[in-house]
């Protein structure tokens, strides 16, 4: 059945956000804070581990010489860009806003920063992706069921300190891998390794800009930051026609 996997993600994630809103809510507050900065701390080591790519030969040797992080560089400026005009961080609260409402949850709450946190860890990845893909080719969900497991223990520790938003993740999550599924399914494997490389290196510039708010270090717009996600492969491709 195609989609089993993002099916078993999604489930993944709600059961993991219900078992952690239960366990944080018999958590002391500053006990949920160190909780939290935890998160940020191995969130930054999931940066890491994912802009390393950058040195990585497969992707140098797709790119002309020197050129690595020009692409990188010039992907953000123009994410930055379209990012910033589209509104994006804005639309997303005001997404985060109308589902808080509708779940009723109180206003000082962590639902906001629950959903937009989740949503980046969740969709950001390579798993995300190849996982999809495989899954609307018909090769197996196997990639999607380790994805599921690290998610679910995942939603269990943010839920334990930011809510109710980190259950409501599921939903772009959903989307975003569906989509993905049914690139797999029309077309096979669209991407290359070099461009999903690309992805993956700016997904973790990404989440270490979630690690700072996670830490209370600086408030970074990551949400007006996604369109280098699509950005990054696209100069990527039209980089390695200089080779």
């Amino acid at each position: 059945m195609i989609g089993l996997g993002t099916l078993l993600n999604i489930a993944g994630i709600a059961l993991g956000s219900a078992f952690g809103v239960l366990a944080g809510n018999r958590l002391r507050l500053p006990t949920r804070e160190l909780i939290t900065q935890v998160l940020g701390f191995i969130t930054a080591l999931a940066a890491v581990d994912a802009v390393k790519g950058l040195w990585d030969e497969s992707f140098t040797a797709a790119l002309p010489k020197g050129w690595s992080l020009l692409v990188l560089l010039f992907s953000f400026l123009l994410a930055a860009i379209l990012g910033s005009w589209l509104r994006i961080e804005a639309r997303l609260d005001a997404v985060g806003i109308w589902l808080r409402r509708k779940l009723a949850q109180a206003e000082e709450s962590n639902f906001l920063e629950g959903f937009i946190t989740a949503t980046l860890i969740f969709v950001i990845g390579p798993l995300a992706i190849l996982g999809s893909m495989s899954d609307g080719m018909r090769n197996g969900i196997s990639q999607l069921v380790l994805k599921s497991t690290l998610d679910f223990f995942a939603a269990m520790a943010f839920a334990s300190t930011l809510g109710w938003g980190v259950a409501a993740s599921l939903i772009p999550v959903g989307i975003y891998q569906g989509l993905w599924t049914l690139a797999g399914w029309f077309a096979g494997s669209v991407l290359a390794a070099y461009q999903i490389a690309a992805m993956t290196i700016c997904g973790g510039v990404l989440l270490l800009g979630i690690s700072l708010r996670l830490l209370k270090v600086k408030e970074v717009a990551v949400g007006n930051l996604l369109p280098v996600l699509a950005i990054a492969p696209i100069l990527a491709t039209i980089a390695h026609q200089f080779i």
